[in-house]
């Protein structure tokens, strides 16, 4: 089992920044590739971006490239995701994810059933 914990979420307005983490604790966490999915109201949950369990290869989905970036701390057993140039578009709930298999392909890590543990979320909003 790994549990997962989402922090950071907040009220920031469009253009600013936001860094979330996610800590990690049960199983090897260094064993895990790791993802961060978002879910706004009435849409279906949003691969936002992964990254690999050396931390050498990312993954991002085009609505984020250059604004946000993964990273993992796997002594600490946290992975963050920081946000910069924020739209209100990004406002969403934001879930980060483990997965413990399969290959790290943009159509593989985009995919939710791919993960195998999640945190319970954090709300992001962007006013405008």
């Amino acid at each position: 089992q790994v549990q997962l914990v989402e922090s950071g979420g907040g009220l920031v307005q469009a253009g600013g920044s936001l860094r979330l983490s996610c800590a990690a604790s049960g199983r090897t966490f260094s064993g895990y590739a790791m993802g961060w999915f978002r879910q706004a109201p009435g849409k279906e949950r949003e691969f936002v971006i992964a990254i690999n369990w050396s931390g050498s290869m990312t993954i991002e989905a085009d609505s984020v490239k250059g604004r946000f970036t993964i990273s993992r701390d796997n002594a600490n057993n946290t992975v963050y995701l920081q946000m910069n140039s924020l739209k209100p578009v990004d406002t969403a709930v934001y879930y980060c994810a483990a997965d413990g298999g399969g290959l790290f392909t943009l159509a593989t890590m985009r995919n939710p059933y791919e993960y195998d543990y999640w945190g319970q979320g954090t709300q992001v909003t962007v006013s405008s």
